[in-house]
Formats: structure tokens, C-alpha cells, sequence
């Protein structure tokens, strides 16, 4: 999605449409609830079984410990986009995102990517 979106907003430029991407963290809302049942039922026995296990675990324990942001933090980065002159091309905020991003432009995709998958080992 960021990929897309860096091409639209240099496709929309000259028409004076704005392309912005929101990049929230971990946010406290209900999906959870509809990820997590149909993640399991449709990892099923497949090889993807382990890695769904360890994703739901996780999110579940997310969801129980409340580590996750308010969800009023990525309307105000929306309100913020919507309001600007001339808004930024991301707004990050909520529970990791700054983190996250951070590890990732400084780090690279490969310790990125090692850090994610950490999870599921």
C-alpha cells in the first residue's frame, strides 16, 4: 500500500490531489475480534498453522494486556491530514508505529523483517 500510494500521489500531483498515507501503531479496535477466529479456521492444518497460532496468541495478549493506542489517535492524524495546507505524505502515530518505522529506515528490511517474524518463533 505505501508502494501504491507513493505512485499515486506523483500521478495525482498535477491535478492537485493530495495522497496522504496513515500509518497508525497498534490500535485498540474490534479487529482483533474478526481476525482472529478466521485467521485460525483458515490456517486450518495447512503450513501456515504455527505462524496463525503464534499471531493470535499475540494479538490476543495485546488485546488483554491493553497495549494498544486508543483508537482517537489516528482520527486526530486524520483530522490533522484532512485540515492541512499542505499535509505531510505520512502521518504515524499509536503504540509502535514511530518504533516501527524508525527500526525500519534505519535498520533496513532485513533486521526489520527479523524482528517481525521474532514473534513467531
Amino acid at each position: 500500500m505505501e508502494g501504491w500510494s507513493d505512485c499515486l500521489r506523483l500521478e495525482l500531483k498535477p491535478f492537485n490531489i493530495d495522497v496522504v498515507v496513515i500509518e497508525p501503531g497498534a490500535i485498540a479496535t474490534e479487529f482483533a475480534d474478526v481476525m482472529v477466529k478466521p485467521l485460525l479456521e483458515r490456517s486450518g492444518t495447512s503450513p501456515y498453522r504455527n505462524m496463525a497460532n503464534v499471531v493470535a496468541n499475540a494479538t490476543n495478549e495485546s488485546v488483554k494486556k491493553g497495549n494498544l493506542s486508543n483508537v482517537q489517535v489516528v482520527v486526530d492524524m486524520l483530522i490533522q491530514a484532512v485540515n492541512a495546507n499542505h499535509p505531510k505524505t505520512r502521518y504515524v502515530g499509536g503504540k509502535y508505529a514511530k518504533l516501527m518505522i524508525f527500526i525500519r529506515k534505519w535498520f533496513g528490511d532485513r533486521i526489520f523483517d527479523k524482528m517481525v517474524m521474532s514473534v513467531v518463533k
